[in-house]
């Protein structure tokens, strides 16, 4: 794995910890989780354009934004409880399928 996909694959989970994170920011009212938000957000825009010197935009965009997504869904249903239908599961994984398809014939 080249230093491009472990900098993108790090920009996705800072993603995750940016959707998660505002969760605990409160509107912005709770100054720890804020600072992380922004500090996530530096680290995402920093990350997602180093890996994008080497890859293709629109692969890298397509799996840092599915990182995301699959990540948090993840979060949210294991850790925070939240509730995710059978169906929900089932495009999750669809997600993660397709991902993995982008890597393999991206």
């Amino acid at each position: 794995m080249t230093t491009a996909w472990l900098l993108l694959i790090l920009a996705g989970l800072f993603e995750v910890g940016w959707a998660v994170g505002l969760k605990f920011t409160h509107g912005f009212t709770r100054l720890l989780p804020s600072i992380w938000v922004i500090f996530s957000n530096i680290a995402i825009l920093y990350l997602l354009a180093q890996a994008q010197r080497t890859l293709p935009m629109t692969l890298s965009y397509a799996v840092w934004m599915g990182i995301g997504a699959a990540g948090t869904v993840a979060v949210g249903a294991f850790f925070l409880h939240e509730t995710l239908s059978p169906a929900g599961w089932f495009f999750l994984a669809l997600l993660v399928f397709s991902l993995v398809g982008l890597k393999a014939w991206g």
